[in-house]
């Protein structure tokens, strides 16, 4: 049904990407993360935030693709929002073949199932170790000062669920980008950086960028 459609992949422009970092340039065979906006537009700041802190943390390319549809399959009437689980799947089977990630970034409230919550909101979504993941601007505006601080947010929860991807589980350590987020978008107020077991393990991985320092400020 969608093989038919356009879905030329575009890098993302250096200047809107920010991907002018120190440390040694990254191989030609690096892992590809696509951007996949879904749904209306995803603003380029948002973009940018998320693209910037990607590139500071992991050793990975990153482009951008054309918007696609939010699927009808995904959508939960009952409480009017996405089933994230869903997108998971809808990311896989459109997004790239040669992506190690397609992460999805969309601005409609987005849910899973959270024991003993039968429909639980939340801030984005992957599977240890999988090819796509997601995150949602919806619920990062919440109690922000400012547009700015709800980018920030958005930026943490697309490399929190990145390090899923990675093979990262939640970490132990209050302050790590990789600890639960206990059901609030205010935990993420409180994470600046990796801690030095998180950084080790993506090492381990090939997956830490060299020299890799944190874009959020404490």
């Amino acid at each position: 049904m969608h093989s038919s459609r356009r879905r030329e992949v575009l890098k993302l422009p250096l200047a809107l990407a920010g991907l002018a970092l120190p440390g040694r340039a990254l191989a030609a065979d690096a892992p590809l993360i696509v951007l996949q906006p879904l749904g209306a537009s995803v603003p380029p700041a948002q973009l940018q935030a998320v693209s910037s802190a990607i590139a500071a943390f992991y050793a990975v390319q990153v482009t951008l693709a054309e918007p696609l549809a939010l699927p009808k399959s995904a959508f939960y009437a009952k409480r009017q929002r996405y089933r994230a689980e869903k997108l998971l799947d809808y990311l896989v089977a459109l997004g790239r073949k040669d992506a190690r990630v397609t992460l999805g970034l969309t601005a409609v409230d987005i849910s899973t199932t959270k024991a003993p919550y039968e429909d639980w909101g939340i801030l984005g979504l992957a599977t240890i170790d999988g090819q796509s993941a997601v995150l949602s601007s919806f619920r990062c505006a919440r109690q922000a000062k400012n547009a700015e601080h709800a980018r920030v947010r958005f930026a943490k929860t697309a490399v929190h669920e990145l390090g899923h991807s990675f093979g990262l589980e939640h970490c132990p350590t209050p302050g790590c980008i990789m600890h639960d987020g206990e059901g609030s978008v205010l935990t993420t107020d409180t994470e600046h950086d990796m801690c030095g077991p998180t950084r080790a393990r993506l090492t381990s991985a090939g997956m830490l960028r060299e020299g890799a320092v944190t874009p959020f400020k404490d």
